[in-house]
């Protein structure tokens, strides 16, 4: 699966993140498109263009509770001078036979009710005497427009100009138009216009299934009690989220012991209902690095084009990462490191770009901008290695929040970018220009 077979690379080479991330993105192709019900498609990605096949509205409605009349019937119409017109009719809204408005007379009329023929305006009932002929009203007492059929009389006192609070058909969008483009992520509003115009499915590509399992002896899930030596499971939980944020229905593993048989087992269990799998911890080259043991290449090579290989990237945080395929379906896994920042720059550098090409989206990435370096001294960075640190960016500014230690989860919750100090680059004054990834 990944072109990594064809590269020619020793135990110390270093992958740069552009050779990462184009490694991964190769592998890696839109999920097959599905026909899904409107609420089952939401946060997924529109296959085909969608065309309007009515006008909406589709018909000249009424935005008020009030009364349609002709336009020449109230001209002048004032508190000294009303206009008396006599009210012909009711028009509800799904009203299908509906009265002729003449000279002198007018409808009661409801909102979202179908304009009457000879009608040519709406006077809101606020502008009359509400049917009750006892003057101009207003509150809770204008809203309600008097009962009644056919008989009786309103009073109105303001004129209406031609087509005043009246919806035009087509208004909103004509039969025809292009009512949503392939690609577009469908959220409520989608959803909501996809209804409006009579469709019940939607083909789309669905959400991609992410798998995401932690690793470490030493982990003790949130909630439980914590022994000496042991710290908290906060990997799985954070990326878990990232990848929801992402787009993707994520699935949370709890974390598994340092032992590579139970890995590979409990991988082989999760492939069911992943698109893509999601490890932390255990590639780098310790004596329990279990994933490294478990999945390497050479190990998990068991089926054509399959296996995961890992790496050391020119990075830092994230230098240790593995990346490949497994099980009959060569299901793509990324293999992050367990550190808590490394795991999470990792997944926003490598993770979330796939699971947006999984969606078949062309927007992959999050948007960088240019900003000013705020801080009270210069950036080192080391030599050969492109570094993201955590900051805040504001009005084009951004400042360093925390160190550079890949364990300081509290700075990580604070920032809202990524500061990128490129390969060659050792130091950066106060004051440079810095590019960052906006994680807002």
């Amino acid at each position: 699966m990944s072109s990594a077979a064809t590269r020619t690379a020793g135990p110390d080479d270093l992958w740069s993140v552009d050779e990462h991330l184009e490694d991964v993105l190769s592998a890696v192709h839109p999920l097959e498109p599905i026909e899904l019900q409107l609420l089952d498609a939401q946060g997924c990605v529109l296959v085909d263009d969608v065309t309007v096949p009515v006008s909406l509205p589709p018909f000249d409605n009424s935005s008020m509770d009030g009364y349609a009349v002709r336009v020449a019937d109230v001209a002048g119409a004032s508190q000294e001078f009303p206009a008396a017109l006599e009210v012909v009719g009711d028009v509800a809204a799904g009203a299908a036979d509906l009265v002729r408005v003449g000279p002198g007379q007018a409808a009661r009329i409801m909102t979202g009710a179908p304009l009457p023929p000879g009608a040519e305006a709406v006077v809101p009932v606020e502008w009359t005497d509400g049917g009750l002929g006892e003057g101009p009203v207003s509150g809770m007492r204008a809203r309600s427009l008097a009962p009644g059929g056919a008989e009786g009389q309103v009073q109105v006192y303001r004129p209406a100009e031609a087509r005043a609070h009246v919806r035009a058909k087509g208004s909103d969008v004509q039969a025809g138009d292009l009512a949503l483009a392939a690609g577009t992520i469908l959220g409520p509003p989608q959803i909501a216009l996809l209804a409006a115009v009579g469709r019940g499915t939607v083909r789309v590509r669905p959400r991609p299934r992410v798998v995401v399992l932690s690793t470490g002896s030493e982990l003790v899930q949130p909630g439980e009690q914590l022994t000496a030596g042991r710290i908290y499971d906060s990997n799985s939980f954070a990326l878990t989220a990232a990848a929801r944020d992402a787009g993707a229905i994520a699935y949370r593993v709890g974390a598994v012991a340092d032992d590579p048989e139970t890995l590979r087992s409990t991988i082989e269990d999760q492939l069911i209902r992943a698109d893509l799998m999601v490890t932390t911890g255990g590639v780098s080259v310790g004596a329990y690095d279990v994933v490294k043991e478990a999945l390497s290449y050479a190990g998990d090579a068991d089926e054509a084009g399959s296996g995961v290989e890992f790496r050391k990237l020119a990075m830092q945080p994230g230098k240790p990462q593995g990346f490949g395929s497994i099980g009959p379906d060569h299901t793509p896994l990324l293999a992050l490191p367990g550190n808590p920042v490394s795991s999470y720059v990792s997944f926003e550098l490598f993770v979330r770009p796939a699971i947006r090409a999984l969606m078949g989206l062309t927007d992959l990435h999050r948007p960088r901008a240019r900003a000013v370096l705020k801080a009270d001294a210069a950036l080192r960075s080391p030599k050969g290695r492109r570094q993201f640190l955590r900051g805040t960016y504001a009005d084009g500014e951004v400042a360093p929040v925390g160190g550079a230690g890949s364990h300081l989860i509290a700075a990580l919750a604070r920032a809202d970018a990524l500061i990128v100090v490129p390969e060659d680059v050792e130091s950066v004054e106060p004051g440079s220009e810095v590019e960052v990834v906006l994680l807002g």
